[in-house]
């Protein structure tokens, strides 16, 4: 049974996603119409299953009140007990109450860490700010206080920001920390890549980061298995099978690929000898999964 490590779950009746109501509005990953509308366990399950997949990981995705969308993930993963489903919140790290949400948090059963987003795309970080966070001693702090607890940290950023966050992460070395979608690499020149596997080594030398396999086709609609070879084998390269692992980034990454075309793509392109590793062991692992 192979592991989904990176998708998304929605009910907008039970959970208020303010850019899913948002309609009209591009975003950097595409026209986000088609899928802004009801995703739920089922159908993705039967995507999931139809690749072998058994188990999965929920990453927060931008509700208005991340408590909500906490409790409400809880009750999917209560309802569905023959899925194991695990789940990544979003919490402000950098707030003065950080360690109190951090323990509301830890009290439910299916999560096992936070997301907080360092970096989407250029066009919206210069907007958003987010990039702010890592001048910000309190979400060190807050870093810290989410390894004290036990929980992991999904890091999303732009190869631009990888070296000042190594920095960071460095003085966190207890934190484990997810690096999500490989890095985001954006710019799929032939230079563009040469950068972000430069800058990916800041982060891969540091024991305590995993990459995500996940999200290649947020920045490119048309990309193919030769395309995105050299971002797969740079991963692997760097971070070793065992600290690699697959994500669908589901419903997100439909509007590029059917589910089927992107495992089938990462099955071609990750070498047979690592497959247990990244579509199984490195997230059962990480993410805490308690099943053989």
């Amino acid at each position: 049974m192979s592991i989904d490590a990176h998708h998304h779950l929605w009910d907008l009746q039970a959970v208020h996603y303010p850019w899913l109501m948002e309609t009209g509005k591009p975003r950097f990953f595409g026209d986000p119409s088609s899928i802004q509308r009801n995703y739920l366990l089922d159908e993705f399950r039967a995507d999931a299953e139809r690749q072998g997949i058994g188990a999965s990981v929920h990453i927060q995705v931008g509700a208005a009140d991340a408590m909500q969308e906490a409790k409400w993930v809880q009750s999917v993963a209560d309802d569905n007990p023959d899925w194991p489903l695990v789940q990544v919140v979003f919490c402000d790290l950098s707030t003065e109450d950080v360690v109190r949400q951090l323990q509301a948090f830890s009290k439910m059963s299916s999560v096992r860490g936070v997301r907080q987003i360092i970096g989407r795309a250029p066009g919206e970080d210069s907007q958003s700010g987010t990039r702010q966070l890592l001048d910000n001693s309190s979400f060190l702090e807050g870093l810290k206080a989410t390894a004290d607890l036990g929980l992991g940290f999904d890091l999303q950023l732009l190869p631009d920001y990888m070296d000042a966050t190594a920095e960071v992460l460095a003085q966190v070395p207890d934190l484990k920390v997810a690096l999500c979608h490989a890095g985001s690499p954006y710019d799929r020149s032939e230079e563009g890549l040469k950068n972000w596997t430069k800058q990916m080594e800041c982060l891969s030398a540091l024991p305590n980061v995993y990459c995500k396999l996940s999200g290649l086709g947020m920045f490119d609609h048309d990309w193919t298995i030769q395309g995105i070879r050299p971002i797969v084998e740079a991963c692997i390269g760097q971070f070793g099978a065992n600290r690699c692992m697959f994500g669908s980034n589901f419903p997100v990454d439909s509007l590029s690929s059917s589910y089927d075309k992107i495992v089938k793509a990462y099955e071609e392109l990750i070498p047979s000898k690592y497959h247990l590793d990244i579509f199984k062991s490195t997230a059962q692992g990480f993410y805490a999964f308690n099943f053989n």
